[in-house]
C-alpha cells in the first residue's frame, strides 16, 4: 500500500509541475502577463457541461457547501495537486530504521 501511495504522490507532483510549466509558458506567450489556471478552468477545458452541472447541483442541493466548493475550484491547479502530492510523499515516504 505504501508503494502505491508513493506512486500516487509522484504522479500528483509531476502533474503539478506540468501545470506550473503550462502556466509559465502561457505567461510568456502573453507578453509577461501572469496566467494561472484554476482547478475549475482545467476541469472546464476537459468537460465544461459536467462542470456546469456540478456547480448547479452544489448550488441547489448543498447551498451551505457551495462557497467552499467554489473556493476549492478557484485554487491554482498546480498548487492543489502539488501540495497534496508533497503531503502524501511525506506521509508514505521511505522509513529509515535500524537495519
Amino acid at each position: 500500500m505504501a508503494v502505491f501511495m508513493r506512486l500516487v504522490s509522484l504522479i500528483l507532483i509531476v502533474i503539478a509541475l506540468m501545470l506550473l510549466g503550462a502556466d509559465a509558458i502561457s505567461s510568456l506567450e502573453r507578453g509577461g502577463a501572469l496566467t494561472v489556471r484554476s482547478l475549475g478552468t482545467i476541469w472546464g477545458m476537459f468537460d465544461q457541461p459536467h462542470l456546469d452541472a456540478f456547480k448547479s447541483w452544489v448550488q441547489n442541493n448543498q447551498p451551505a457547501m457551495a462557497q467552499g466548493v467554489y473556493s476549492f475550484l478557484a485554487l491554482p491547479g498546480w498548487a492543489a495537486t502539488g501540495v497534496l502530492g508533497v503531503i502524501l510523499a511525506f506521509i508514505f515516504g521511505r522509513k529509515t530504521g535500524p537495519e
